[in-house]
């Protein structure tokens, strides 16, 4: 059976970055995520982290596509 939650370590190691970086990311609500126990312990939801990084390709396509847009709107210079 696979985690239904996982640590902010598990976040740092999928994501490979730092665990400032995690705590960042669940603070400003772009990761959901929920406190447990006393200690304020955060957990993420394997689904939110999924659903995560589909919405980080999403919008890395369309600022490609954007990008490519407006450089190929610009006249060339000669």
């Amino acid at each position: 059976m696979t985690q239904r939650f996982l640590t902010l370590a598990d976040v740092t190691e999928v994501l490979n970055i730092s665990t400032p970086q995690a705590y960042a990311l669940v603070r400003s609500g772009d990761l959901p995520a929920i406190q447990l126990g006393g200690r304020g312990i955060w957990r993420v939801e394997a689904s939110e982290l999924e659903a995560y990084i589909q919405r980080m390709y999403a919008q890395t396509r369309a600022k490609i596509e954007s990008d490519e847009t407006s450089t190929s709107e610009q006249p060339t210079s000669r």
